[in-house]
Parts: structure tokens; C-alpha cells; sequence
């Protein structure tokens, strides 16, 4: 499906990261096509490197993908401190940033494309995008990377600080301060690794075309 070394690495090649991220666009929206053929859904991958990594913006229907080379120090810093060494601080990046995450963001777009309204920034949708990210991963068989991207949640949830404070959960938590959080590298990251590591282990979640018909019927 994508270049010589594969997606879940971290790219030098910013014309190739584009070029292989625009092939898995294609196969995400032509699944999402066959299950919902009246369902108006675009969505188009782009070179954009930004402090926010990697996003959906739902104002021209992109996912905008980031570079290594020009990721802020600040920013590799975080990488390098979670994964303990800057070899694994890249790596981590690869996987998800240059890896897991597409997908997440062009489920956000599908979330938009089957809402009658606008999609908030809450805990529930970044936890359904995570999980039509992992589902559809495992659709096209690598669980071997999902595999590598957990075992580095698990490391990376145990170092950050819990910042949900006692009383509260998670979810009630990250929708009340989910624009805040979202700023912060440690406290995103906490939410993000953790809904990760919840999902991955979730026995009880069917297949990548079972969740989605069951979501579209929910959305009817």
C-alpha cells in the first residue's frame, strides 16, 4: 500500500509521507464508501507541520500531516523524555504521528460527514476516533505495528502524571478541559495513550465494518 519502508516509520521524504498517506485516505474513504455509499465524505492528506502534529481541519476537509525535521524542539523534547532516548523518542513519533493517527483524523472527518451538527472536542469522539483508527488497522492486517504502538502507550501512560483530579473521571475531566488539555503535550498525552491502551485491550469490540454500520445506525 505505501513506500519501500511502510507506513509507522518515521519519514525524511516529505513528498513520499504525502504520497503514502494519500493511498491510505483512499482505502479508509472507499471502506467508508462501500458501507455508506450515500454518505458525502471527502477528506485529503497534506504536508502541514504544525504544534498540534496532526489534525483534522473540517474548514477544507484536510488531515494535515506533520514532518519530523520540522517538528519545534520543544516538542522532539517530549518525545525524547517519554521514550527515555532520542532513538526511541523518533521511533514513537513514526508510529503515531507518522503511522496510527491518520486514520484517527479521517474518522473525525467521517464523524462530521454523518452528523447534523458540528463535532465537538470532547473525551467521547477523540475515544471514537481511536477506535475506528485501531479497528480499521487491524482490518488491513498490522496488528504487528499496533502491537509496537501499544507496548509504547503502556511505557509512555505509566511516566505522565495522572492530571484528573480526585473525584472526577476521565471522560467528565477531558470534555470540560478538553481545549486547555489539548495544549499541553503531558496532559493530551495522558488522555490519548491511555484511551489507546483501553481500546487495544478491548475484547469485546466487533470488526472495523460491525462498528461502523452499528455507528451509522446510530446516527440515523
Amino acid at each position: 500500500m505505501v513506500g519501500q519502508k511502510g507506513w509507522f516509520t518515521l519519514y525524511q521524504d516529505s513528498t513520499m509521507l504525502v504520497k503514502d498517506a494519500e493511498k491510505i485516505t483512499t482505502a479508509f474513504k472507499n471502506d467508508i464508501k462501500r458501507l455508506s455509499p450515500n454518505t458525502k465524505y471527502e477528506i485529503k492528506a497534506v504536508l502541514n507541520t504544525t504544534p498540534f502534529l496532526i489534525y483534522y481541519d473540517n474548514r477544507d476537509l484536510t488531515a494535515n500531516l506533520p514532518l519530523w525535521e520540522q517538528v519545534i524542539p520543544e516538542q522532539k523534547s517530549f518525545f525524547y523524555e517519554v521514550a527515555g532516548n532520542e532513538s526511541e523518542g523518533k521511533e514513537i513519533f513514526g508510529l503515531f504521528f507518522n503511522g496510527f493517527y491518520l486514520p484517527h483524523e479521517l474518522a473525525h472527518a467521517f464523524q462530521d460527514a454523518t452528523s447534523k451538527g458540528e463535532v465537538a472536542l470532547s473525551y467521547q469522539n477523540e475515544y471514537l476516533a481511536n477506535t475506528i483508527a485501531i479497528l480499521w488497522w487491524r482490518k488491513q492486517l498490522k496488528e504487528e505495528d499496533l502491537q509496537k504502538c501499544y507496548a509504547y502507550a503502556k511505557k509512555i501512560a505509566a511516566k505522565l502524571p495522572n492530571p484528573v483530579p480526585e473525584g472526577m473521571t476521565e471522560e467528565a475531566y477531558f470534555t470540560k478541559n478538553y481545549e486547555a488539555a489539548s495544549q499541553n503535550p503531558y496532559i493530551y498525552g495522558y488522555m490519548q495513550f491511555r484511551q489507546f491502551i483501553k481500546i487495544y485491550e478491548d475484547k469485546s469490540l466487533p470488526d472495523f465494518d460491525t462498528f461502523v454500520k452499528t455507528y451509522l445506525k446510530q446516527t440515523q
